[in-house]
């Protein structure tokens, strides 16, 4: 039986490519942005280290577990930790990238202000969430998911300057948003009684992962050329609207 990948992380198998594209865009973006002293938060497979590390002085990430692998490189640092807090001196870092990673913090205020008290004055803070009017399901993995005024708000909180962006997709990648999005209705059907919204998340978790997996394997085997066609380049980021997949915000302190 194949090994079923946690959706807790954005992982580089076949079946997952739709949303491992989405995710490559925005790290290229952030490395168009970025210079200095750099703080990964979320390190998951390491991959966004590739694209960034080579555009930092420093370039730190931090993640609750070890990878499996992680870009080596002189100016390249792994650190073990589960945030908030963030293990940093005050204005220690020009920027801090954290992209898929505060849905799944309680602390979400904490975490925020935790990252503007790393940053030095006029750093950067990347952030990248799912917008919620476009998941399709509940995923237990996330405590919460943000609407644009919900993510503005909490950055508006502490720092003094919000760019609001999103990730969009072309007409390719809204194909197989559709294919999706009718595959994961015929299996919620079964869910009468909405208690995907109503158990505690750890006990969603497995099924979510059995189902989820299940899904997206078999999106890749009956779409197989349009599953494996998307690229990064199929995603754009543009200023904020109600259809963008992900949040992708940019907050100076």
């Amino acid at each position: 039986m194949a090994k079923v990948t946690t959706a807790e992380r954005v992982s580089r198998e076949q079946s997952d490519n739709y949303v491992f594209q989405r995710s490559l865009l925005a790290y290229h973006k952030a490395a168009e942005l970025i210079e200095g002293d750099v703080l990964e938060i979320g390190t998951g497979e390491g991959y966004g280290a590739e694209v960034l590390a080579p555009h930092a002085v420093r370039f730190i990430t931090i993640d609750k577990t070890s990878p499996e692998s992680i870009y080596q490189a002189a100016n390249v640092e792994f650190v073990e930790a589960a945030v908030p807090p963030i293990p940093a001196e005050n204005n220690s870092f020009d920027y801090v990238v954290s992209f898929q990673v505060i849905e799944h913090i309680k602390r979400d205020f904490d975490f925020v202000r935790e990252v503007y008290r790393v940053l030095k004055p006029g750093g950067k803070f990347i952030v990248t969430t799912p917008n919620a009017p476009m998941s399709l399901t509940r995923n237990p993995w996330h405590v919460r998911e943000y609407r644009p005024e919900e993510l503005t708000n909490i950055l508006e909180c502490y720092f003094a300057k919000v760019e609001p962006f999103g990730v969009f997709g072309n007409e390719k990648v809204m194909e197989y948003y559709e294919k999706n999005r009718r595959s994961v209705r015929k299996i919620t059907r079964f869910d009468i009684l909405r208690l995907q919204y109503i158990l505690p998340r750890f006990i969603l978790k497995l099924p979510y992962d059995l189902l989820n997996r299940l899904n997206r394997r078999r999106l890749l085997k009956q779409n197989h050329e349009l599953t494996t066609s998307i690229t990064m380049n199929d995603y754009s980021v543009a200023p904020v609207a109600a259809d963008c997949f992900d949040l992708f915000y940019v907050a100076t302190k």
